[in-house]
């Protein structure tokens, strides 16, 4: 530390006390989704679950779209940090196709653990709610997105991407995909945008259909035929990425 920098000063007993209520509010109004759904909830209801005014309430959220934004931020990050621990798992040097799936079981994992949280983010809308633009729940969903896009792609230069088969979509559809704000930390080339966005579709659509009871007839089965199916998606995908010619120089990842 030089000598102009001074350590930060640590929270005094006012912004500890707040932190600490706002946290105890978070976490009244999680409990709360968990037992009546994202639909119940309403600044009232968590007011009254935690014994105080709904005044009271609003001098740490002034709405309740304030609410709602925070507990979707914390849904994402709670998402993205499950997928990453997930990934996390994989033994040292298994293939690229092997990280996905995991990514994708931890996805899945998450999601029919918490299904109302789950639900919070990609259920039926709530209404009268609309989520700030460019704001913590869409900079949060980034974050996650961030990490399939680097487990999906690894091993491929951007010149591989921007190559990939994507046959049947249309100059303009990839030309709209070319100008969608970017989620990972590199920009990347339309067909590799269009086959991520095919990729979560098929993902996020198997673990809806399960959250929402429309698998429960495959039993204890539904993680082996999720399992398969990701493994096959993830195979085709990188299998549509061209390799590199002879004397290319490339990350070198396996597939």
């Amino acid at each position: 530390m030089s000598a102009d920098e001074q350590p930060a000063a640590p929270p005094t007993l006012r912004e500890r006390r707040r932190a600490a209520a706002t946290r105890e509010i978070l976490d009244a109004a999680e409990l709360h989704i968990a037992e009546h759904g994202p639909a119940a909830l309403s600044m009232r209801a968590v007011a009254r679950g935690l014994g105080m005014t709904v005044q009271a309430l609003y001098h740490y959220f002034p709405s309740r779209d304030d609410l709602v934004t925070v507990l979707i931020a914390e849904a994402y990050d709670a998402l993205a940090r499950a997928v990453q621990v997930a990934v996390d798992s994989a033994a040292p040097g298994d293939p690229a196709v092997e990280r996905v799936v995991l990514a994708t079981e931890g996805y899945r994992r998450w999601a029919i653990t918490h299904p109302e949280r789950f639900q919070l983010l990609y259920g039926t809308p709530l209404r009268y709610y609309a989520a700030p633009v460019e704001g913590p729940t869409t900079l949060a969903m980034r974050r996650m997105g961030e990490i399939f896009e680097r487990e999906i792609f690894d091993g491929f230069t951007a010149e591989q991407l921007a190559a990939a088969r994507t046959p049947g979509l249309s100059a303009a559809l990839l030309a709209h995909f070319g100008g969608l704000p970017q989620t990972g930390a590199t920009a990347l080339p339309p067909p590799a945008t269009a086959l991520v966005m095919s990729a979560w579709g098929h993902m996020h659509g198997l673990v809806v259909l399960e959250v929402f009871g429309h698998t429960a007839f495959l039993g204890d089965h539904q993680a082996e035929i999720f399992r398969m199916a990701m493994r096959n998606l993830v195979e085709d995908i990188r299998g549509r990425v061209p390799a590199l010619a002879p004397g290319e120089d490339g990350a070198g990842g396996s597939s």
